[in-house]
């Protein structure tokens, strides 16, 4: 079974990187999609520059929010 439910409730720091973490993937998704599509936009970028840039964006924030569930080795509020 790859859950854990008897795992003891999230600290309130790990909490908070949570919710913080989760914001920034939403407003970087939204970034680079409204790079990508909208075209009034006011960017001075070829049509493939446009995708290609928003596309790294998007590829940053999956990246990013990977990062907010790897666990810490020196942080001492997880360990049970």
């Amino acid at each position: 079974m790859p859950f854990n439910f008897n795992k003891k409730q999230k600290s309130p720091k790990r909490r908070f990187l949570l919710i913080l973490g989760t914001t920034a993937f939403i407003c970087f998704i939204t970034l680079g999609l409204m790079i990508m599509f909208w075209d009034r936009l006011p960017l001075s970028l070829e049509p493939y520059q446009r995708k290609l840039f928003g596309g790294f964006i998007i590829v940053y924030a999956v990246l990013r929010f990977s990062r907010v569930f790897k666990k810490d080795q020196y942080d001492k509020d997880d360990e049970e």
